[in-house]
């Protein structure tokens, strides 16, 4: 089964916003009057900090803009609406541009996060007799569609000796994957924090492998193209916002933890420890970092994942000159 974002998906997800079916979400050329920054988010992370902060809107104020925020289960969900021309700016893991951009979607990369590989990984559960990598070979693994772990996945398979066609991927957002590895409908979970943290505080998981030594985990910024390009002022705007963020959860990650338990729905403790896996630390791309991106698209392109070659470079923000 493809785990590549799909054009007949993405053209399903055009007709369920202009048949209004998907709450909240409009076309550019859909909108009223007025300049209106459109930020999709996910329940954990930086810019659902940024939102409960309430400072967005008062700095943006002076450009005339103002504010929406949409909530979305995971990063291929929130970049299929930035093609269909419903969000301009957002922030996924390492897969899902790599996914969106294969299916042409006009997504510009504009910052990224410090490495966080002990923030993903795949798990078993406690009693479970598989002992390594290499015993998933024949088993059933959870994961979300074309999302951050499926490289992850990738990569320690590779590492292990095992192909990536002689396990059996099932494909489930975070809150079903939990119920299906629970119930032991599946043998492993490749799941990020704070599922991952929540996971191993509630059932007392085993950990096969993070991605220490396997991936960078990079959190991207990413905004539409030709918003990024028509108004950059916005964009830094909220990146500074963002960066300032950073500084704020380095400062005192108890109380961003106590800021996202609600959002969320995990304890503060918990979101505590997935915190301390996390980093901070908003900045544009490195030549490092683009490379290390290409390298996942090339992997993935090579296994059959997406449908063709692309350039990573190609979408990614320039300096100002």
């Amino acid at each position: 089964m493809s785990s590549r974002l799909t054009r007949r998906g993405l053209l399903g997800a055009a007709s369920a916003l202009s048949l209004g079916l998907v709450a909240g979400l409009r076309p550019r050329d859909a909108r009223a009057e007025g300049k209106v920054l459109r930020i999709g988010v996910q329940k954990y992370g930086s810019l659902v900090l940024l939102k409960g902060k309430g400072s967005l809107d008062a700095a943006l104020a002076p450009l005339g803009f103002t504010v929406t925020w949409t909530e979305f289960p995971a990063g291929p969900q929130l970049l299929e609406a930035l093609n269909v021309g419903a969000v301009d700016f957002g922030t996924t893991g390492e897969a899902p541009p790599i996914f969106a951009q294969a299916a042409g979607a006009p997504l510009l990369y504009v910052g990224h996060e410090p490495p966080a590989p002990q923030g993903e990984a795949i798990i078993v559960p406690k009693d479970s007799a598989i002992a390594t990598v290499a015993d998933l070979k024949g088993k059933r693994v959870a994961l979300n569609k074309g999302s951050n772990v499926h490289y992850l996945l990738v990569k320690a398979l590779a590492a292990a000796g095992v192909d990536y066609k002689e396990i059996t991927p099932v494909f489930l957002p975070p809150a079903d994957a939990r119920a299906a590895f629970e119930k032991g409908a599946v043998d492993a979970w490749a799941i990020w924090d704070p599922f991952l943290a929540a996971a191993q505080a509630a059932t007392g998981a085993r950990t096969l492998v993070d991605g220490t030594g396997l991936v960078a985990n990079h959190q991207f910024y990413l905004a539409e193209q030709k918003f990024a390009e028509a108004n950059p002022q916005v964009v830094d705007i909220v990146l500074k916002g963002l960066y300032d963020i950073g500084e704020e959860v380095k400062a005192d990650p108890a109380a961003a933890a106590r800021q996202l338990t609600a959002s969320v729905g995990i304890p503060a403790p918990i979101l505590t420890t997935a915190i301390s896996r996390q980093a901070f630390g908003v900045k544009a791309l490195s030549p490092e970092v683009i490379a290390e991106q290409q390298s996942i698209a090339d992997t993935f392109f090579g296994l059959g994942l997406i449908p063709k070659a692309i350039s990573i470079a190609e979408v990614v923000r320039k300096a100002a000159s």
